[in-house]
């Protein structure tokens, strides 16, 4: 039996699935519609990644075959063959477009009808594509009826007309190319694409957040996507080449030491600010190569490595987003690269001049850091208002087309 909710209709044991591909792994989400119109995690897989670096696919061959490790041990767990996912794309490959569009509601005196809203939608994204990109996303944002009343869903509203204002998302045609090659390759379809920061608003922010002028930070471990929200609307995303990794690297040079051993420092000493320590104890380096096997330094100097690799990483933010910055309230910190490191929300005020917090989302606590992308676009998809469909397929599917077959996919993903 169909539920509906804003114009979604989904059933009971309708299986979505989710995989986010980051720079160091892949990760997968299965989720299914439960008895309460909810999404319940049903499997969940992921897999060491080493065909990208700093967001560029530079082996689709490498990242295919660590797609197909996920998938397997998926089917292996669940007894699922996956046959088609959403997946996550950076911010660095998209560009939001804004555009509105006002229509006549067919019955006045019957109220506004999803067929109306589906309408507007349909031709609210009829606009000059550049060379090069490619639609792969609509986010209706609101809908300004007659009275100048604005509502989520105008689905039964009494109003002669209305605007619908939306965010039409732009991909490269080369990088969903990439994507498409990998996917054929690992034997499945891609059902859309979805910007990270925007899979994520709804799990990492809380209620207040959702309402505000927010900037959603997600630092991995080779990059950092930036979104910015403007209430509901999606104004702008991007994505600067420096994570978590960047750390460990410069840790491991400057210390002359393993980079297991970096990466081992930074989450047991990890500190964004060298004012903040409390005790400057001596740290003996395993592994350092130099003459002296032995050498000691004092926390504070590995201290300041990590805080100068914060500070140019808030530096380029501020950069990248001087022409929005004056609207935005608050930031807002996510994303294994940065989090484990105490006090990287006074550094990033410091350094950015706007509060700044780590993600308390309430959900966000409740599953794993490794799947949390996963899970957040499962659950985005779930929540799309006025699609036709958003299963997931679990049944064997040709190949035959696969790049045409994409497109036509997210076709279907916007209400066609």
């Amino acid at each position: 039996m169909k539920q509906k909710n804003g114009g979604i209709n989904l059933a009971i044991g309708d299986i979505i699935v989710g995989i986010d591909i980051g720079t160091s792994r892949i990760a997968a989400v299965v989720g299914e519609v439960n008895n309460f119109n909810q999404i319940e995690i049903i499997c969940s897989s992921s897999y060491k990644c080493t065909g990208i670096k700093k967001t560029k696919i530079i082996n689709e061959e490498e990242v295919s075959n660590s797609l197909v490790k996920v998938l397997d041990k998926i089917e292996d767990e669940s007894g699922l063959r996956v046959n088609s996912a959403y997946v996550t794309i950076p911010g660095k490959y998209t560009t939001i477009v804004q555009n509105s569009i006002t229509k006549e509601a067919r019955d006045k005196y019957s109220g506004i009808s999803l067929r109306d809203v589906q309408t507007a939608i349909m031709q609210v994204k009829d606009i000059d594509i550049p060379e090069g990109k490619v639609s792969i996303d609509i986010v209706p944002d609101k809908f300004i009826l007659d009275t100048g009343k604005t509502t989520e869903d105008p689905v039964g509203s009494l109003s002669s007309s209305f605007t619908l204002k939306a965010q039409i998302i732009l991909a490269d045609k080369e990088y969903v190319r990439q994507i498409s090659s990998i996917f054929k390759k690992a034997g499945i379809d891609v059902d859309g694409l979805v910007p990270t920061t925007l899979a994520q608003r709804n799990l990492i922010l809380d209620n207040n957040e959702l309402h505000d002028n927010v900037m959603i930070l997600d630092m991995g471990a080779g990059n950092t996507d930036i979104g910015v929200f403007e209430g509901s609307s999606y104004l702008y995303t991007n994505t600067i080449p420096l994570g978590g990794n960047s750390i460990t690297n410069d840790i491991a040079l400057v210390l002359n030491i393993s980079e297991e051993e970096a990466d081992k420092l930074k989450k047991q000493y990890g500190l964004a600010l060298k004012s903040f320590i409390d005790n400057d104890n001596d740290i003996l380096l395993n592994t350092f190569k130099g003459e002296n096997r032995n050498k000691t330094i004092k926390s504070s100097e590995l201290i300041e490595i990590i805080e100068a690799r914060i500070e140019e990483i808030f530096s380029i933010v501020d950069i990248t987003n001087q022409g929005i910055k004056s609207r935005i309230n608050n930031v807002v910190l996510t994303g294994q690269g940065i989090t484990n490191i105490n006090k990287c929300d006074v550094a990033g005020k410091i350094n950015l001049n706007i509060p700044v917090k780590i993600a308390t989302g309430r959900l966000i606590s409740t599953v794993k850091p490794t799947f949390r992308v996963a899970y957040a676009l499962v659950r985005y998809i779930a929540s799309r208002p006025f699609t036709k469909t958003v299963s997931s397929s679990i049944d064997t599917k040709s190949e035959e087309g696969f790049f045409k077959n994409l497109l036509e996919r997210i076709k279907e993903f916007f209400y066609s």
